[in-house]
């Protein structure tokens, strides 16, 4: 808690720097605005809004739950031509196909994941799983993320999430699937299975626990207030959820979602993002080591105005984090439950 060290993380099979003892410095640097309170509940100008006309010229049904439709901007489409032949192998290129849909989570333009009801997440959950079992049916990856906040740059405060199905693995996803299937055949358990049951044992780092999930701050987390979502059983996807364990998601979700709006009293910012075993030709496969997680980044460091920046020694050595894991977990799972609204 005191002194510098490095940590392994065994998911990425890389290190991060520790050095607690560096939250007592002086603070100069950037000082973020905190995002607005007055956002309206409905915007005509809002293309996520609905009703609204969005970029493409399609009007917005008025939807009264989730809305999916096609992203108007997609980084992936399924028609792509293919690269052109490499003449050399520091220059190569391969196909890159796929389909991006944008999910709204709520009609409100104000109502963030932790100001709505049990019920209402779970029907996000819902379609989460939905989306997941209809683009796996046909690509390896479907990565679900939201980004949260301008800070994260989230162009639209409209409660929403992103979809990208991609007919190729990832990087993360690629060296998630070697490290746990590594762990698998060394250990004979999926990595993150036990992980969960250690640090449901140890504490030191557990924010919220129900009967089907548990949440820590990860022993290698490299941002302030990282957190990961792990289930308690062997589940390897999203879509494999009992009803039950979506029941409790949806409240372990509230609960940590709550906790990061208490800590700054601001909306939190974060990028996060489900990551289960691959899909379409994988569905045939043994995927028995990977186990489903979800990933929180938040980016504030000490304050709604102080974030940590990814910069300088992170970009060209290793990751480096100020706080241990250990003090952010403390702070966090002190924090209320009740939204400071």
């Amino acid at each position: 808690a005191e002194h510098q060290h490095v940590r392994y993380n065994p998911l990425r099979d890389d290190w991060v720097l520790v050095s607690a003892h560096r939250v007592k410095r002086p603070w100069q640097g950037q000082l973020e605005k905190p995002p607005p309170e007055d956002v309206p509940r409905w915007d005509p100008k809002n293309p996520l809004c609905p009703g609204a006309t969005r970029a493409n010229g399609e009007v917005n049904p008025n939807y009264e739950g989730t809305f999916v439709f096609p992203n108007d901007f997609p980084a992936l489409q399924p028609d792509a031509p293919e690269p052109d032949d490499s003449d050399h192998p520091l220059f190569r290129a391969a196909p890159a196909r796929g389909v991006c849909k944008v999910m709204c989570f709520h009609p409100w333009s104000d109502l963030t994941l932790p100001l709505m009801s049990l019920p209402e997440i779970r029907a996000v959950i819902d379609a989460w799983a939905e989306l997941a079992t209809e683009l796996g049916a046909s690509y390896p990856w479907v990565q679900i993320f939201e980004n949260k906040g301008a800070m994260m740059g989230c162009s639209n405060p409209h409660p929403h999430c992103q979809v990208w199905a991609s007919s190729f693995l990832p990087n993360e996803a690629r060296l998630e699937d070697q490290t746990q299937r590594q762990h698998l055949s060394q250990h004979g358990v999926p990595m993150l299975l036990e992980y969960a049951e250690q640090e449901a044992c140890r504490k030191e780092r557990l924010v919220v626990e129900n009967a089907d999930w548990l949440v820590v701050v990860p022993y290698w987390a490299t941002w302030p207030y990282q957190t990961l979502l792990l289930p308690r059983r062997h589940v390897c996807r999203l879509q494999d959820l009992s009803d039950s364990e979506k029941d409790n998601l949806a409240s372990i979700m509230q609960r940590l979602l709550i906790k990061y709006d208490n800590l700054f009293e601001v909306s939190f910012p974060y990028s996060m993002g489900w990551h289960g075993a691959p899909t379409g030709p994988y569905l045939q496969e043994d995927c028995r080591h990977w186990q489903l997680h979800a990933h929180y980044y938040p980016p504030l460091l000490r304050s709604a105005t102080v974030r940590k920046f990814m910069v300088g020694y992170e970009m060209l050595a290793q990751a480096q984090r100020d706080l241990t894991p250990e003090q952010a977990a403390e702070r966090l799972r002190s924090l209320p439950e009740v939204h400071y609204k």
